[in-house]
């Protein structure tokens, strides 16, 4: 069994400071006002109305650019993350993935919980002893179901059966491309405390580096 850490990756490319995005947004949405003449090249005029169009929630023009995200999560992160609909999704698949073979080195590989724990207001509160208990208890549990599914496949179950013992912290790879209206909602409902702390891990470093790449379409979000 592999115990990873929860990542992200950006698949998009992004130009320095965004600006190559941020007038495409203002070349689609000059022709509203037929301001095309406001235009300037060095990127300036487009900052300057990408804000505009946010500070007035004219958000429906910044649909017009999008970007896709690789998150490596648990089960359960990503069951919440399918949940935005206006988004395109592509997921490592348990029906096709049998985890007995070599190519994924025998074994499942699941995400370690220690992330949400510290980031979870009743479990933060803990002992380091009683946290070191709850991760026994969950290591134990992990192993107990990487044999179970290895059983069943050994018995002749196809993968798609033999998941179904597979745990909410097995590990799954899962992109994500939506436009950037959907990302900023997305950020507004998945980084707040009310947010599950093990998807907090991720998004809130996404959000920081994105306000570093393409700022003037996330700066106004706050982390808690």
């Amino acid at each position: 069994m592999k115990i990873i850490n929860p990542t992200f990756e950006i698949l998009s490319e992004i130009s320095e400071g965004g600006i190559k995005e941020l007038q495409h947004i203002e070349k689609i949405g000059r022709v509203c006002y037929k301001s095309e003449d406001r235009i300037t090249n060095d990127g300036e005029s487009a900052k300057k109305f990408v804000k505009m169009l946010i500070e007035k929630t004219h958000e429906a023009i910044i649909e017009h650019s999008c970007l896709s995200i690789k998150f490596t999560v648990d089960r359960g992160v990503s069951h919440e993350l399918v949940r935005h609909r206006i988004a395109s999704f592509a997921q490592e698949s348990t029906r096709y993935c049998n985890y007995s073979k070599d190519k994924f080195g025998n074994e499942i590989s699941v995400i370690c919980p220690m992330g949400g724990i510290l980031l979870d207001n009743k479990t933060n509160s803990l002992s380091g002893n009683d946290i070191s208990k709850l991760i026994n208890e969950w290591t134990e549990a992990m192993e107990d179901a990487e044999r179970h599914y290895f059983k069943m496949i050994e018995i002749g179950a196809a993968p798609q059966i033999a998941r179904s013992v597979l745990p909410n912290s097995t590990k799954t790879e899962i992109t994500i491309t939506a436009n950037y209206r959907e990302w900023r909602n997305f950020f507004k409902l998945r980084t707040p405390y009310s947010a599950h702390p093990s998807m907090r891990e991720v998004t809130i470093p996404l959000l920081k580096q994105l306000k570093q790449r393409i700022s003037i379409i996330f700066d106004d979000i706050e982390v808690e």
